[in-house]
């Protein structure tokens, strides 16, 4: 039992088709594969056992989140490396990707006899018994009906009512979950926020006296910029009630709750229109693609005629095939449930769809690259902290996600959008300046 690490990185190049790109310790102290590489560390033999019975990227998820699978070495770099083995989609068959090669390989070696060998004594080394239980931290697989109003609640809880203190620790003084405007090499995560809430602003052209609706406000840096800054009386609506009692603490505290109000409210019974202007900054990769025209004509309709909609939002690649598109197990059973990304093209065509004219877009994706890595800087500095505030299993999975998300947009296999669009008046007219100049600065 000296070289099971040995055994392991032979039965996953077997099982890959080609080089295993990193070195793997296992809990018996013996290491195997290229000098130098990073090391993927088996701590217990549970590790193996969970790949067995889940080939790819859920194994190893579930692997990394209860602590049975680690790194040595920057983990970055091991993301980057394992990517194209897990998450490509570059193969003929665009319904299989990465991980069903992977399952599928490891099937077929099961079959073969000159392969038999290999299962077999990985089966030895991973120990009697049924697949090891989920990590708590997982959320099972829903039936029913995808994006009804009890679902997007509770998927949303899952996400962010796991504690405001450990997203303080994670996001920094500004609070704000989403992607930031870096201005300059110098610029500091909080600075890097703050640009991007103006940016928004700016874009939206707030006026003193106007009403703002912000369209998931999370702990409400949007709508507390806008008041403090622009005079306007901005409504904020969450469905994390977490959230909402961070935000309405925050706007108390800042002397602004003659001008800020937070509700937990469903865009979709948000009946108090018209606004001005509404801000939407990523919320949208909630909404799912079967309700997204119904998301855009609920945001058109608030809207006065000549109001603005400013859309930040994810968006992935476009596929050959898009009925074959499904979310990352990890993503969708620790990190976002039901979540859904559109390619840029698909939100701008069902915002048109909607009634609105759309003026801009502008793409952010090496923002977001950066932002992820702060957060993830962040979140180690805090780990004790943030282990504390949540569970250890919780932080593993923000740093997992957090730190291959990173890598995500850096290498252009997602990117993120600031899309504006207006309501025009009745003559089809917006009565915005005719270039980004007039209405930006």
């Amino acid at each position: 039992m000296a070289d099971a690490a040995y055994r392991i990185f032979e039965l996953a190049e077997h099982a890959l088709s080609r080089p295993f790109p990193l070195r793997v310790r296992a809990w018996d102290g013996s290491e195997a594969g290229p000098p130098g590489a990073p090391v993927l560390v088996f701590r217990r033999r549970r590790a193996l056992r969970r790949l067995l019975w889940r080939p790819g990227e859920l194994g190893l998820a579930r692997g990394w989140v209860a602590g049975d699978l680690t790194v040595d070495g920057d983990l970055y770099e091991v993301l980057d490396r394992m990517s194209g083995l897990l998450w490509g989609r570059d193969e003929p068959d665009p319904a299989a990707g990465g991980v069903v090669r992977t399952a599928r390989r490891l099937a077929d070696l099961v079959r073969d006899p000159g392969s038999y060998r290999l299962v077999r004594e990985a089966l030895a080394l991973a120990g009697p018994g049924l697949p090891p239980p989920p990590p708590p931290e997982e959320v099972r697989r829903r039936s029913g009906i995808a994006h009804t109003k009890r679902r997007d609640k509770a998927a949303i809880a899952h996400h962010y009512d796991v504690g405001n203190d450990f997203y303080a620790l994670l996001l920094g003084p500004s609070m704000v979950y989403s992607c930031a405007v870096w201005p300059g090499e110098d610029t500091t995560l909080e600075a890097a926020q703050y640009a991007k809430l103006d940016l928004v602003c700016r874009k939206l052209s707030l006026r003193e006296g106007q009403r703002l609706l912000d369209v998931g406000c999370g702990w409400g840096s949007m709508v507390l910029h806008a008041a403090e800054h622009y005079g306007v009386h901005a409504t904020g609506i969450t469905l994390s009630a977490e959230q909402a009692a961070f935000a309405r603490k925050r706007v108390a505290e800042a002397g602004l709750s003659g001008r800020v109000d937070i509700r937990v409210q469903d865009y979709r019974d948000v009946d108090d229109g018209p606004y001005d202007a509404i801000s939407s900054i990523g919320m949208a990769e909630h909404v799912g693609s079967e309700r997204y025209l119904e998301y855009a004509r609920t945001l058109y309709g608030l809207l006065r005629p000549g109001g603005r909609l400013l859309n930040h939002q994810i968006a992935r690649r476009p596929m050959r095939d898009e009925e074959a598109y499904r979310v990352d197990d990890f993503i969708d059973r620790y990190v976002f449930p039901d979540g859904e990304l559109a390619p840029v093209g698909a939100t701008v065509a069902r915002l048109e769809d909607a009634g609105f004219e759309v003026r801009d877009m502008e793409a952010l994706r090496e923002h977001y690259g950066r932002t992820l890595r702060a957060w993830v800087s962040n979140l180690e500095a805090h780990w004790a902290e943030a282990a504390r505030a949540a569970t250890v299993g919780r932080a593993r999975v923000w740093q997992l996600y957090m730190a291959a998300s990173a890598l995500s947009f850096e290498r252009n296999r997602i990117g993120v959008n600031q899309v504006l669009a207006v309501r025009t008046d009745a003559d089809g007219t917006s009565a915005m300046p005719p270039t980004r100049r007039g209405w930006l600065f």
